[in-house]
């Protein structure tokens, strides 16, 4: 015997508001559901025989013309927009969940689906059942409550995760809809969105909804640890356009005169900080920033963009340490990355290396009038400071001890001018993702020409440049806040059967 929850009848909207209010309608009752038969099977109720499913709502648009009427457009149907959208003719549809989080976003995407092409949207119940493990409320731990065989149990009455629900073929640009089967609206499925928050709590230590539309990454705690002292000091100006700031365990610091929020009480620094701890400076409307410490390595790198992508963020940086390759460059140096070397090998499989990365111009140029304004350094001599150049990123620490010089022998062929281990696999994901990406990185040693990290210079550099370096990261945010995000999200990332939503 199933049990579902009442069946919502699909309906038909030309106001996205209405239609927004439906998805929420939908899906709350489909979670209600599934969170109190999951408390009545903890609390011993039988459910011999019984399998328990409730499902995502969806969103569905039925394009019949290739004409594009919204605002922006030109007579021959041209936007302005890369997004909001589809490509032609026929049936297009996404599952959707957490309105509460993405609820702002799915109400612009489908006011640009009305806008653009007319007619009305339809919100429904799809076939695709809510994994029980996604229901849960934030701080809902209960199956610490049950038994061996209880748990065990769980699967034969529940919708447990399902991966082949949630693989990345429409962001890869691999899938092909089958006979009958809609286009895609959005690059994630509802599974795998909820997937992707479930991990972002995990290896960040902070809940998905504290996540800002910018995102700053880095490879030091050294970073990490000024991005806290900024944070705390954001907090303590009645006037800061930052409103709370946000550290793992969920730990919550409002801005003085601002009165704390019911849920704030329950955030707790945790024993020891989690694989990749996040810290947020959050704005009213989400367009703050997020610092995320991703350690050492390519792999690193990939885990923590293959989630946080589903946020949606206008932009994501790389700040970080990067050996300089040439000798005119100095300890201190900057490298603005125009192009990478991908030698990383986490991303070939979903993104071959054939496909290019490029240069983004509205994130390279904020990101080299940032260092202007921070270090006062006239545009005409940044050179004596910065080089733009191409970025090598490997997933060899070690590659310098790799015999007959072929790794210093591909970087020179390269032109790369600087070499990490993460920059590459971020502006790749950023692509393929379709997420505006750049690079700025600090050379803290030059192991070819002899200038190897030694304590005492190491400590001397961090003192010396991570304060400024940080705050030309958090300039050039501000930058592109202020130039408008529509801008960041180029056409140059788009493919050409590209989903609508943004």
């Amino acid at each position: 015997m199933q049990k579902t929850p009442e069946f919502t009848a699909p309906q038909r909207f030309d106001d996205p508001d209405a239609a927004l209010e439906q998805v929420r309608r939908i899906y709350q009752n489909s979670v209600e559901f599934l969170r109190q038969a999951l408390h009545d099977y903890v609390n011993g109720a039988d459910f011999h025989d019984v399998r328990v499913r409730a499902c995502y709502p969806y969103v569905r648009l039925v394009s019949h013309s290739n004409l594009r009427l919204g605002e922006g457009a030109d007579e021959l149907g041209r936007q302005r927009l890369s997004y909001g959208f589809v490509a032609g003719p026929g049936r297009y549809e996404t599952t959707l969940t957490r309105p509460d989080l993405y609820g702002d976003y799915y109400r612009e995407q489908f006011r640009l689906l009305l806008a653009n092409h007319g007619g009305e949207i339809e919100v429904g119940t799809s076939t695709q059942p809510i994994p029980i493990h996604f229901s849960f409320a934030e701080h809902d731990h209960v199956e610490g409550q049950m038994s061996m065989t209880r748990r065990a149990f769980m699967r034969d009455v529940f919708d447990l995760p399902d991966l082949t629900a949630m693989d990345d073929g429409i962001a890869n640009g691999t899938h092909v809809p089958g006979p009958g089967e809609a286009h895609p609206l959005s690059l994630f499925t509802a599974p795998r969105v909820d997937y992707s928050l479930q991990r972002m709590r995990h290896y960040t230590g902070t809940s998905p909804d504290w996540f800002q539309n910018f995102v700053l990454f880095t490879n030091y705690q050294f970073y990490i640890d000024e991005f806290i002292k900024l944070g705390h000091a954001e907090m303590d100006k009645p006037d800061s356009p930052y409103v709370a700031f946000i550290e793992p365990g969920n730990v919550v610091t409002r801005r003085t005169g601002l009165p704390h929020v019911a849920g704030d009480e329950l955030g707790h620094a945790p024993p020891r900080l989690p694989q990749m701890p996040g810290y947020h400076l959050m704005r009213e409307d989400r367009s703050g920033i997020t610092m995320v410490n991703i350690g050492v390595g390519p792999a690193n790198a990939k885990n923590i963009t293959d989630h946080i992508a589903v946020l949606r963020p206008h932009a994501w940086l790389m700040l970080g340490h990067c050996a300089g390759l040439r000798t005119t460059q100095q300890l201190g140096d900057y490298v603005l990355a125009h192009a990478y070397v991908r030698e990383d090998h986490v991303l070939d499989e979903e993104l071959p290396l054939w496909v290019p990365i490029p240069a983004l111009a509205e994130i390279q140029l904020a990101l080299e009038a940032a260092v202007a304004d921070v270090t006062g350094v006239p545009a005409a001599e940044l050179k004596r400071i910065m080089r733009t150049g191409t970025v090598a990123s490997t997933d060899n620490r070690n590659w310098e001890l790799l015999p007959n010089n072929m790794p210093q022998l591909r970087f020179s062929q390269s032109r790369a001018v600087a070499l990490d281990m993460e920059s590459a696999t971020i502006a790749a994901n950023g692509f393929r993702f379709r997420v505006p990406y750049g690079t700025l990185l600090c050379v803290s040693d030059k192991p070819l020409h002899g200038e190897i990290k030694l304590p005492g210079m190491a400590n001397h550099f961090y003192r010396e440049r991570v304060d400024q370096h940080l705050r030309i990261g958090i300039r050039a945010v501000e930058l592109l806040r202020e130039g408008g995000v529509n801008q960041l999200h180029s056409r140059k990332l788009r493919s050409f059967a590209e989903v609508a939503f943004q």
